[in-house]
């Protein structure tokens, strides 16, 4: 025997080898504590050897199968109706149990940060709900992110189901939370919620191949996308951050002693009201690194107590170091500075705080309107005043387009950050459990699309019919939220591309089998991610039990229908008036705007004529054009029906 048949037989057996060897696998979805999907055909699969046999045992029933050539296997549990929980015995070489099975309802719960935020996040508001949490019955899997652009995932990278039960709720997405609650009020019944959300990213993501069958351009990302070579020449040829383009020093960090130090003396440095932005206190247009120094009195009732740090929230990112320790760090704008003091590090008097903000681009500083202070469970040290402060470092003015193929017609590189490129977190996120029956679909997403809201309606159609076709439930129901108010608030009747994504979402609901929640009065004008979640989870759910239980009751606001003219009056009607139209003040009817020809718009009078409303202004006489609730944040959006909803934003363009 020659060498090489020697080498050849040493492969054949290690391959042998690992296929006699290999054992029954099964999706990270399919794990202990799992919700199946009631009153439907239920699939199992997993992986085992080429042809090997697979037997499965619930409920008293036996299932019998064999593994294909490639290793895949499936069977198709019987109907069953809600309960448990149960065990499922899974055997081939070896043997699996899956333990505590419920059966109930399952929903996925998908978009970006606002369906991310965890009750943990909102831990202040719902203290109380945290701490009574006791529901077994309701359920959470928190998919991996883990976006991926070559095509669909057969498997999660991880996760696990969780209980709502005491802490184990901290991490639920606070909305999917309280929709499932009051569902489960309502049914009693087991509630699975599988959350594929990931902050900050688009719609795009989000779609399956399968939607994008109108959109040529973006099938051909896509394939591009399959392409590792293409991919990361791309990635080559262009910085993808600000702190790659740019070296950065900070002089706080380089000198003698770093500023945050406990014997660092400061000199020269400037007096800052905090909150508060530096650009609107005498440092113009700076990009860059600024600390922030003050001298805190603790008293000593508060000494070797647990203590927390509110810090509001913080344009871009920051450090905190108190007596010349870091007690905490967040790395971008949105999350909300809520930081654990280590025991023993108070001191009796005074304390020396030091807060290091980076800044990329617009106005640097600390929100106002939040809550900034150090507090123990009984007392409570505000921190807002002055303070001082000194420019560690200026970034030099960089061309951001730089970073992406908008506002320039010179060719570039397309931009490529794995988790915004199209089916890329469908792909990793949602297709690996594609086989896997639902009752619903929850959507939360639109802040990233808001610079290009013309084309969101668009989208929605293809994600809408996307998931339909990979999951094979042509008519499932689809609920998604309307984006709340958001940013400074309008006096004056102005454009908005938050007004006209809401446009979008509303001109949506054109797909059968849909519902939109409306939230325009539920948003922070200093908050993308606003504290109220439980308003939103519940008017989902009521478009839930709307859609899906096929309950008779009042899901949403007023939705515009049609209107008519007359002289110079417009005469508007409406859907879903419920018992009837109402200002939920008593105050007349506001944020109506109203225009001729012209499109120069002037605030209208209006008021509730029975099911209409009926707009006019004496500046108009030959109305073309109406508005209503036509901003990013609208002051006082006060047209609802007497069930307590808001109506959504819209506008008329004759």
């Amino acid at each position: 025997m020659n060498k090489l048949q020697t080498f050849t037989i040493a492969i054949l057996v290690t391959l042998f080898s690992t296929i006699t060897n290999a054992q029954v696998k099964l999706p990270k979805l399919i794990s202990d504590g799992i919700v199946l999907q009631r009153n439907v055909k239920i699939p199992i699969w997993g992986w085992a050897s080429p042809n090997e046999k697979v037997t499965i045992q619930f409920k008293g029933k036996t299932y019998k199968t064999k593994a294909s050539a490639e290793g895949k296997w499936q069977v198709e549990l019987k109907k069953m109706k809600a309960g448990g929980p149960y065990t499922m015995v899974i055997s081939a070489k070896n043997e699996i149990d899956v333990k505590d099975i419920l059966i109930g309802d399952v929903w996925l719960c998908t978009g970006q940060s606002n369906m991310v935020h965890q009750l943990d996040i909102h831990d202040v508001l719902y203290e109380k709900e945290i701490e009574t949490a006791n529901n077994p019955s309701i359920r959470h899997f928190k998919v991996p992110t883990t976006p991926n652009i070559s095509g669909p995932q057969d498997d999660l990278t991880g996760g696990e189901w969780q209980k709502a039960i005491g802490d184990e709720v901290r991490p639920f997405s606070a909305v999917a939370y309280f929709f499932a609650k009051k569902i489960y009020k309502k049914y009693q019944i087991p509630i699975g919620l599988i959350n594929a959300s990931v902050g900050g990213t688009p719609i795009e993501a989000w779609i399956p191949k399968e939607g994008y069958k109108s959109y040529p351009e973006i099938l051909k990302i896509i394939e591009e996308n399959k392409d590792t070579a293409f991919v990361n020449s791309q990635k080559q040829k262009q910085p993808t951050s600000y702190k790659e383009a740019v070296k950065i020093t900070d002089k706080g960090l380089i000198g003698e002693k770093p500023w945050y130090d406990i014997s660092f003396e400061p000199k020269n440095w400037r007096r800052i009201n905090i909150p508060g932005y530096w650009e609107d206190q005498g440092a113009k247009d700076l990009n860059g690194v600024v600390w922030f120094r003050r001298e805190i009195d603790i008293p000593k009732a508060m000494v070797g107590q647990k203590a927390r740090v509110f810090l509001g929230r913080i344009v871009d990112a920051d450090q905190l170091y108190i007596n010349g320790v870091m007690v905490g760090e967040k790395t971008y704008q949105y999350p909300q500075r809520r930081y654990n003091v280590p025991e023993n590090l108070l001191k009796a008097g005074k304390n020396v705080f030091v807060v290091r903000v980076t800044n990329n681009y617009g106005k640097g500083g600390f929100v106002p309107d939040k809550p900034y202070y150090i507090f123990t469970e009984k007392d409570t040290v505000d921190l807002k005043g002055y303070w001082q402060y000194k420019v560690g470092e200026v970034f030099k003015p960089f061309d951001f387009s730089a970073l992406s193929n908008r506002n320039s017609d010179t060719p570039r590189p397309r931009r490529i950050n794995p988790q915004n490129e199209p089916t890329a977190l469908y792909n990793g996120m949602v297709a690996p459990y594609k086989e896997f029956p639902l009752k619903g679909i929850l959507w939360y997403q639109g802040e990233s699309n808001a610079g290009n809201p013309k084309a969101y309606k668009g989208y929605m159609e293809a994600l809408v019919s996307g998931l339909r076709s990979v999951f094979d439930q042509p008519e499932i129901p689809f609920i998604y939220a309307q984006l709340p108010n958001f940013m400074d608030v309008s006096y004056l009747p102005s454009e908005s591309n938050w007004a006209e994504l809401r446009e979008s979402q509303l001109n949506a609901l054109s797909i059968p089998n849909t519902a939109m929640t409306v939230n325009i009065e539920l948003g922070e004008w200093n908050d993308i991610h606003p504290d109220n979640k439980k308003d939103v989870g519940e008017r989902m759910a009521l478009a839930g039990l709307k859609l899906a239980y096929d309950e008779n009751l009042v899901y949403s606001g007023p939705l515009f229908k049609d209107y008519k003219i007359e002289s110079n009056k417009v005469i508007i009607s409406f859907s879903n008036t419920g018992s009837g139209l109402i200002t939920n003040d008593g105050a007349p009817l506001s944020e109506f705007a109203i225009a001729g020809d012209d499109k120069n718009f002037v605030w209208a009078k209006a008021k509730i004529e029975g099911d209409k409303v009926v707009v006019w202004s004496d500046e108009v006489p030959n109305p073309k054009y109406v508005r209503y609730a036509w901003a990013d944040n609208p002051d006082n959006p006060n047209l609802y029906n007497k069930e307590g909803l808001p109506a959504s934003p819209f506008r008329i363009e004759n």
